[in-house]
């Protein structure tokens, strides 16, 4: 079987990823996050996920290559990493009451043959009534300053939403693991 590399240096991803019981490696690919002029979070999305799995090939020219991304988008407002606690707080103030559509992008690299598989799979939040104390509260518990829209539904973050629709509850997190199970097996590999 080819290695199979997840091309990230997140440890959501990863613990993801070890669901599925298939051995990988991790690797940073230490790629440029910056949007393009214009460009749309869902194209921003699967162009960088598409970028860290070409840049991994690179390294390993004969692997199944993961990558992904995940942009957040606020009616016409791009979410991105709020990366500290003011940031975070404005955010989360903004989406108060309301919808954020998260764009994760997933795509599967076999870097042998250079064929490449690529989705984008959306997931909507629709996010509680909330007072600057329950976002104050919430920061200094979790301090998700890395994650697209300033909240982990994967922990206390849950407790934010009011209500999820999506295909893939792990999109949410980071990894859409049902597309990337249909991509691997079209590639021969499968979790059993």
């Amino acid at each position: 079987m080819q290695k199979i590399i997840l091309a990230s240096s997140s440890i959501y991803r990863k613990e993801l990823l070890q669901r599925l019981q298939i051995p990988f490696e991790t690797l940073s690919p230490h790629v440029d996050e910056t949007p393009l002029p214009s460009e749309p979070p869902q194209d921003t999305a699967i162009r960088l996920a598409e970028l860290k799995a070409r840049k991994a090939a690179k390294i390993f020219p004969q692997a199944l290559i993961i990558g992904s991304d995940q942009a957040a988008l606020l009616g016409d407002t791009y979410l991105n990493k709020p990366m500290n606690h003011d940031n975070a707080a404005r955010q989360l103030r903004s989406m108060s009451g309301k919808e954020v559509i998260f764009f994760t992008a997933i795509c599967l690299l076999n870097s042998a043959t250079n064929c490449l598989q690529s989705k984008l799979v959306p997931y909507q939040i629709t996010f509680r009534q909330l007072t600057d104390q329950q976002i104050e509260n919430y920061l200094l518990k979790e301090q998700p300053y890395h994650c697209a829209g300033s909240a982990k539904s994967e922990g206390l973050g849950i407790a934010l939403i009011e209500r999820m629709s999506g295909d893939d509850p792990n999109a949410l997190i980071g990894l859409p693991l049902i597309t990337l199970v249909s991509m691997l097996a079209q590639e021969g590999v499968t979790p059993f």
